[in-house]
């Protein structure tokens, strides 16, 4: 049996986190097993422990991954677009979208995270950085912080009516609110 390099067993790791945030998105951290995420990589359970000490150390480090990554796509739309002020109306279009609301393991962990965290304060800190840097990047203080609070709870209602008419609804209504918060 050979043993894998460093460089290896980081990228396994990588994967394993990665993945695990994407599933936790999609389905909700109670309903996704250790089993599941190591399956998800085509590794074994027991590879798992030798990467990290409990699923909760997992929840956390995919927690702050996902953040990390929303971060690096706000600051590339920052860059997309001719700053700030045209990159803002640009992620009203694309969070409050029928791809976003229908793709939540790859979306938001704002929202994909929320329900979760909502019930079991365990991950809350890594929560709670990531809510305050993603609402300081749409705007400094109280705005962002709205700004933000409007965008995680239109995209939760629309996926919860997903399928009905009232879904479409949320999505635009909250566009138009949420472009008139940072006027």
């Amino acid at each position: 049996m050979s043993r894998v390099s460093q460089a290896e067993a980081r990228a396994n790791r990588q994967r394993v986190v990665e993945s695990a945030s994407r599933l936790f998105r999609e389905n909700g951290v109670r309903h996704v097993s250790v089993a599941d995420v190591m399956q998800s990589v085509g590794m074994t359970q027991g590879g798992f422990y030798k990467q990290f000490a409990s699923k909760a150390a997992l929840v956390d480090e995919a927690t702050a991954e996902a953040f990390s990554g929303m971060l690096r796509h706000l600051a590339a739309l920052d860059g997309d677009h001719a700053g700030h002020d045209a990159a803002w109306p640009a992620l009203i279009d694309s969070y409050l979208s029928p791809e976003a609301r229908d793709d939540p393991g790859n979306g938001c962990p704002a929202a994909g995270f929320a329900g979760d965290f909502a019930r079991d304060p365990e991950w809350r800190d890594t929560y709670a950085a990531g809510i305050r840097d993603m609402a300081g990047w749409i705007a400094p203080g109280d705005t962002g912080l709205a700004a933000l609070s409007t965008l995680v709870g239109a995209l939760l209602l629309a996926r919860a009516t997903a399928g009905s008419p009232v879904s479409e609804e949320i999505l635009r209504a909250a566009r138009k609110a949420a472009a008139r918060l940072t006027e």
